[in-house]
């Protein structure tokens, strides 16, 4: 969760400073003038290179950035057997995968997490909480390294920077469109030539790609989701089955125990109802539990 929140606030930022840029650069006026001489082609094409250019630059910092932000400290040498097993363990099962050695760290936290990132399947970061290792035995542990390796093998972040692209294009292209129809009606100009866009162009800009975002970051989690339940079909496959499920019931039991409420009510609307579960970044824990039961 914190990887995926991560990623999506600082494509956010920067997307913001994009569409400065696309201002002074003039964009707006293009897209205000779409009547006529202008092609929303040319516009398409000025939203796909800012949009893109936002979720890649977010995909290359993402690893230092979740260094900073959970204060991960690396294992370059271990100094404990711990350390050593986690190592160890994390280079078996990247092996396993097919990829190159992740950096391996722990960060400071009490509740059981851990996360991968990074925009190369041969140069990624694996790190797990100290909690987690407090809490969980041997096997729960390497499953779920397993289901951040598996991260790192199926190449999910890459494809989240893809589908952000994608998503960044069009939040940017149509909140501009919406801009110029409501200026328009606005100031009463019907005229079809071109002409400089007043205050409401750029208010309603602003507004709709904070709308359009929000509502676009549906399909974003929606993939997320997609793709915890193919990391955990990779732990379970790299590691073990029951390990996996083991380290899943854990978590549940966590989770029930800090919030009070069996976690099957917490993520099926007791708490937040339809929209939490269009908007979490990961499936139900029973869900998840249940489709590796039916694995073969």
């Amino acid at each position: 969760m914190k990887r995926i929140a991560l990623f999506l606030a600082t494509n956010l930022a920067i997307l913001l400073v994009a569409s400065v840029t696309l201002s002074l650069l003039g964009v707006p006026r293009m897209a205000y003038g779409y009547g006529v001489d202008v092609s929303l082609t040319d516009l398409l094409i000025y939203c796909a290179v800012f949009g893109f250019t936002g979720s890649i630059i977010s995909l290359l910092i993402s690893k230092p950035i979740a260094k900073w932000s959970a204060g991960v400290q690396l294992i370059d040498q271990p100094r404990t057997q711990g350390e050593a097993w986690l190592v160890n363990t994390v280079k078996e099962l990247a092996d396993k995968a097919g990829i190159g050695m992740p950096e391996v760290g722990v960060f400071p936290a009490h509740e059981s997490n851990a996360f991968a990132t990074g925009w190369n399947r041969n140069n990624a970061l694996v790190a797990i909480s100290e909690g987690m290792l407090q809490r969980f035995n041997k096997e729960e542990i390497r499953a779920v390294l397993a289901h951040e390796v598996g991260h790192v093998a199926n190449g999910d972040m890459v494809t989240l920077t893809l589908i952000q692209g994608v998503v960044n294009t069009f939040v940017m292209f149509f909140a501009r469109i919406i801009g110029g129809i409501v200026d328009r009606a606005i100031s009463g100009n019907n005229d079809e030539s071109p002409s400089t866009p007043g205050i409401a162009y750029y208010v309603t800009t602003f507004v709709m790609e904070m709308v359009l975002a929000v509502l676009a970051s549906m399909i974003v989690m929606a993939f997320s989701r997609y793709r915890e339940y193919r990391a955990d079909h990779a732990g379970a496959s790299l590691a073990s089955r029951d390990g996996m499920i083991s380290a899943l019931n854990r978590l549940r039991a966590e989770t029930e125990e800090a919030s009070g409420l069996p976690t099957t009510l917490t993520a099926f609307g007791i708490r937040s109802g339809l929209a939490h579960r269009l908007f979490a970044s990961h499936p139900p824990l029973e869900e998840r539990i249940a489709r590796l039961q039916q694995m073969r």
